[in-house]
């Protein structure tokens, strides 16, 4: 019988085991602890799994108000969701058991059990004509066996065939039928979620199905390319290309309205008279953002800028007008023909219109103070620390001049990609 002092006397103890000191192992003894210790992990979360579904037998989720065994379990442990969803996983009897004996982990344990929960009813056309449990049996007895050499992610993909290995004379017609189940499956289950802020990073997770991920991979992977003297990560490609394909999509007249206005985005700075300067700024969601940023911002997103005094009045509510229109954004692609900065290739369509003077400083949105920049070059130019100056040639053509870092002669720099024949 489970008894909680028994299990409290466990914890204590596996407590002081983990603050004793190692007293320098010998490396083959630290394997064999890393190993003992996942092991106990393990057998830790055999026994949540099980204690949480007896709780979803007596229905405690229910009774405490909570509208799901994951909601609840998020709630009493703390857990972030992924990990609340892999306790609600109830393995088998054989498979718990191969856990508890050291053959494999629970995150293995969840992929075997999906898999043969995977394996439909009717797998035959003539009922009867082949045994299903005999199949189960024999997938989960595959499956235990390649958990011995395989992480679960890996496992993964070789239940995908399990029927190639229990029934191959059915293989094909059971995948087409299982595909069919998980594209309506999976569209059941697709979402996005954006977390709340933490340190200003936003997480950005979900589910998409194979279609819709191939559609999203179509729209980022041309973006994803690396620019001349790139730095920047894979991840941090597809996250500006994400961010290009939304930016994108904002300058079209083709999204529905928001509350009776077009799409934008609404921030709300602070402005100093005495040293006539931008404070922070907070947008419509709450989250503050830098003062460089608004500048960069409000050079051609869709924003609506709210200036505040010190005593918190308002000073000025601007107008989406601020940005370049129709007309001017078309002149500045057969003027400029893409990003402006030396070198880039980015073409106009993924470019923002920047204020050569800031509008905050009484720059006008006019063809003579604005040029193309790309995502990557915005943020360089309003950097804090940039020292580029943009400015127009005698045939009205910008050019950059580059920090005395670069070059100490700081010659002007134009971008002859976009001149070329």
């Amino acid at each position: 019988m489970l008894v909680l002092v028994d299990v409290q006397q466990l914890v204590k103890e596996a407590a002081e085991l983990a603050a004793a000191p190692l007293c320098s192992p010998l490396d083959h003894e630290i394997v064999g602890l890393l190993r003992a210790a996942h092991h106990l992990e393990q057998v830790a979360i055999v026994l949540q799994t099980r204690l949480a579904h007896e709780a979803d037998i007596r229905k405690l989720p229910q009774t405490q108000g909570a509208r799901s065994l994951s909601g609840w379990l998020r709630h009493i442990l703390l857990l972030d969701p992924h990990q609340a969803r892999e306790l609600t996983v109830k393995a088998t009897p054989v498979i718990e058991q191969a856990v508890l004996d050291g053959q494999l982990n629970m995150r293995q344990a969840s992929v075997i059990t999906t898999t043969v929960q995977a394996i439909p009813d009717d797998l035959a056309p003539i009922p009867g004509a082949v045994n299903v449990p005999r199949v189960v049996q024999d997938a989960e007895t595959i499956m235990l066996t390649h958990a011995g050499q395989f992480p679960a992610y890996q496992l993964r993909r070789i239940g995908e065939r399990i029927l190639a290995h229990t029934a191959p004379h059915l293989a094909d017609q059971a995948d087409e039928a299982a595909l069919i189940r998980q594209e309506a499956r999976n569209h059941r289950r697709r979402g996005l979620t954006l977390s709340m802020p933490v340190e200003g990073l936003v997480r950005v997770s979900g589910l998409l199905g194979a279609e819709e991920a191939a559609t999203v991979n179509a729209a980022l992977h041309p973006l994803c390319k690396p620019v001349h003297d790139d730095t920047r990560t894979p991840a941090q490609r597809r996250a500006d290309a994400l961010i290009s394909v939304c930016t994108l999509a904002l300058r079209t007249t083709e999204l529905p309205d928001d509350g009776g206005e077009p799409p934008q985005l609404a921030v709300t700075v602070a402005y100093h008279p005495l040293t006539s300067t931008l404070g922070t700024a907070t947008t419509d969601t709450g989250e503050r953002v830098s003062a460089a940023t608004v500048r960069r911002l409000a050079c051609d997103a869709r924003i609506l800028p709210t200036v505040l005094g010190s005593a918190g009045q308002i000073l000025d509510m601007g107008r989406s007008s601020r940005t370049a229109g129709t007309a001017l954004r078309r002149a500045l692609h057969l003027r400029d023909r893409g990003c402006a900065f030396p070198g880039c290739d980015k073409p106009p369509r993924w470019t923002d219109a920047h204020h050569i003077k800031h509008w905050i400083n009484g720059g006008t949105t006019s063809l003579d103070n604005m040029v193309l920049l790309c995502r990557h070059h915005h943020r360089l130019i309003h950097h804090p620390t940039a020292d580029w100056t943009i400015r127009l040639s005698p045939d009205r053509h910008p050019e950059f001049v580059p920090p005395y870092t670069i070059d100490p002669t700081q010659q002007p720099r134009r971008n002859l990609y976009h001149l070329r024949i």
